[in-house]
C-alpha cells in the first residue's frame, strides 16, 4: 500500500497544468500518506482514511458516468505489457467498426508520449503525470473527466500508471478493472500480485504473437489468475498479429450494451 511503500508525494499534472483544490468541487486527497516513525496502528487509520476518500470520489465519479451510460475502464499492468499499444490497435478497430465514441486518460509519473499516440488515432485523451506517485486515483480522474466532454454511451479507457500494486486498492469509479499480462512477464504474476488479480474482472494475455519464441505456459498462467479469481474472464491476444482482438472487441461491446 502506498502508506508504507515509500514512494514519495509528487504534484499532480493533467496535461501539465497543476491540479488545484480550488478547480474542483473536492478537497485534494493525497494519493500517500507517509509517516516515519508513527505507530503500525496510526498508519492503518491514515490508510483506511485515504481510501475511504478516495471512494467518495469514485461514487461520485461512476454516478456522473452513469448518467451519461459511459462504460468506462481501469486497465492495469506492469510497466511495458504493451496496454498502450493496444489501446491504440483496440480504437483503430472500433473506428473501422464505427462503434461508439471513444476517450482515453492517460497516467504516467512524467512525459505526455502515451497521450500523444492516443490523440494521433483522432480521439480525445488526457494525460494525468502523478510525479512521484505510484497510481491514479478518483480524485485525479475525476478532474480528467471534467476535461473530457464524454458523449452519451461513449466508452471510456483509463490506462493507469505500470504498476501491479497500488492500483488495486484505488477505486476510480469505472466498471471493471482490466489487467493486463504480457507474455513476456512470466505466468506467476498472478500469485505474486494477487490483490490486481483478485480486483479483475478480465485478464488479457497480451504479446501472443511472441509465444514460440518464450518459454511461458499459458495453462499455468491461466490457473493461477484463477487460484485468486476463480470468476476473472482470460482472453488471449495480440496488438501485432490481431490475435483474440475480435473477442476483446466483442466483450467490450457486451460491456457496453449493459451499461
Amino acid at each position: 500500500m502506498c502508506t508504507t511503500c515509500g514512494c514519495g508525494q509528487g504534484e499532480t499534472k493533467i496535461d501539465g497544468q497543476a491540479v488545484h483544490d480550488h478547480a474542483h468541487a473536492h478537497a485534494y486527497v493525497p494519493a500517500h500518506s507517509h509517516a516515519p516513525g508513527v505507530p503500525a496502528s496510526r498508519r492503518v487509520r491514515i490508510e483506511q482514511d485515504i481510501l475511504a476518500k478516495n471512494d467518495a470520489y469514485a461514487r461520485e465519479n461512476r454516478a456522473f458516468l452513469a448518467g451519461r451510460r459511459v462504460f468506462a475502464l481501469n486497465l492495469v499492468s506492469s510497466p511495458g505489457s504493451g496496454k498502450t499499444t493496444l489501446l491504440v490497435k483496440t480504437i483503430e478497430a472500433l473506428k473501422d467498426k464505427d462503434k461508439a465514441a471513444v476517450a482515453v486518460i492517460e497516467g504516467d509519473q512524467q512525459t505526455s508520449q502515451d497521450a500523444e499516440r492516443i490523440r494521433a488515432t483522432g480521439v480525445m485523451a488526457v494525460q494525468i503525470n502523478t510525479g512521484k506517485g505510484c497510481h491514479l486515483d478518483a480524485h485525479m480522474v475525476g478532474h480528467a473527466i471534467n476535461e473530457l466532454n464524454l458523449p452519451e454511451r461513449s466508452l471510456l479507457m483509463i490506462e493507469n500508471v505500470g504498476n501491479l500494486v497500488c492500483p488495486a486498492a484505488f477505486d476510480l469509479g469505472e466498471a471493471h478493472k482490466v489487467v493486463v499480462l504480457s507474455v513476456t512477464e512470466g505466468e506467476d504474476k498472478p500469485i505474486k500480485y494477487p490483490d490486481m488479480f483478485r480486483a479483475a474482472r478480465l485478464m488479457l494475455l497480451n504479446k501472443c504473437d511472441l509465444l514460440p519464441y518464450l518459454d511461458f505456459d499459458v495453462d499455468q498462467a491461466i490457473a493461477y489468475a484463477r487460484r485468486v479469481n476463480p470468476q476473472i474472464e482470460v482472453l488471449r491476444v495480440s496488438a501485432k498479429s490481431g490475435e483474440g482482438m475480435g473477442d476483446w472487441l466483442a466483450w467490450l461491446e457486451k460491456g457496453a450494451a449493459a451499461q
